[in-house]
C-alpha cells in the first residue's frame, strides 16, 4: 500500500504560518495605534480643562490623575507638591482612604524610595516590587506605612520641574508586580509638564488679580 505524500500540504502550512504571523503584527500595530490615540485624547482632555479653568488647579490635577491611572492601568495615583523641605499630596485618585490621609501631611521621603529618588535625581524613578527592596525588608517606617496603607507593589514617580526646579511629583501605583512601560513613563512625564503649566498659569492669574485689586484701591 502506497503512503500518501505530505509534500502537497507543506505550502498550505507555510501560508497558514505566514498568515498567523501577519495577523500578530496587525494586532500589535492596531493595539499600539489605539494606545497612541488614547494617550493623545487624554492629553487633549487635560489641555481643555486647563484652558477652560486656568486658575482651577484641582480640576487639572484630578484630570491628570484620572487619565494617568486609567491609561497606565494603575490602581491609584497621587500628585505631590513641594512644601518647604518636604512633599505633600494635594490631589489623589482612587487612593485608599488611610493612604490618602497619611500622604496629606508634609513628609520627607527616604532617598531609596521611588518618590525620594525622583525628587533627588529629578528623573523618573520606578520600583518593580517595593516588598523586595531593602527599605521594606529592613522595616523602614515610611516604606512600611506607605505599603501597608496603600497595599501597592509597583510604583512609578515622575518629577514636576519648572526649568530645573522641583515643584512636585506625580506617582502612580499598582497593587501587583507589573512594571510600567517606557511609553507609560513618557505619558506621565507629559502629564507632569502639563501640571507645571497649570501651576504657572494659576500663579500668573493670581498676580494679575492682585495687581487689579491694588489699582482699584489706589
Amino acid at each position: 500500500m502506497r503512503r500518501r505524500s505530505t509534500s502537497s500540504s507543506e505550502p498550505t502550512k507555510a501560508r497558514s504560518r505566514k498568515a498567523t504571523g501577519q495577523e500578530t503584527v496587525v494586532a500589535r500595530l492596531t493595539r499600539e495605534l489605539n494606545e497612541a490615540l488614547e494617550r493623545e485624547a487624554a492629553a487633549e482632555n487635560v489641555l481643555r480643562i486647563l484652558s477652560r479653568s486656568p486658575g482651577e488647579l484641582q480640576s487639572v490635577f484630578q484630570a491628570i490623575l484620572e487619565n494617568a491611572t486609567r491609561i497606565c492601568e494603575a490602581k491609584f495615583g497621587a500628585l505631590f507638591l513641594c512644601e518647604g523641605d518636604g512633599l505633600r499630596a494635594v490631589a489623589l485618585h482612587n487612593a485608599p482612604p488611610a493612604f490618602a490621609q497619611a500622604m496629606s501631611s508634609i513628609f520627607n521621603p527616604p532617598p531609596f524610595t521611588a518618590i525620594g529618588r525622583a525628587a533627588k535625581t529629578k528623573q523618573p524613578a520606578q520600583i518593580a516590587d517595593i516588598t523586595a527592596t531593602q527599605g521594606y525588608l529592613k522595616g523602614h517606617p515610611f516604606v512600611l506605612t506607605a505599603t501597608d496603607l496603600g497595599g501597592y507593589r509597583t510604583v512609578l514617580s515622575v518629577p514636576m520641574l519648572r526649568e530645573d526646579e522641583l515643584i512636585g511629583i506625580i506617582s502612580i501605583y499598582r497593587q501587583e508586580v507589573f512594571e510600567f512601560t517606557d511609553r507609560q513613563v513618557e505619558l506621565i512625564s507629559h502629564f507632569a509638564k502639563q501640571a507645571v503649566i497649570a501651576i504657572e498659569n494659576a500663579r500668573l492669574l493670581n498676580e494679575i488679580r492682585q495687581r487689579t485689586a491694588d489699582l482699584s484701591e489706589s
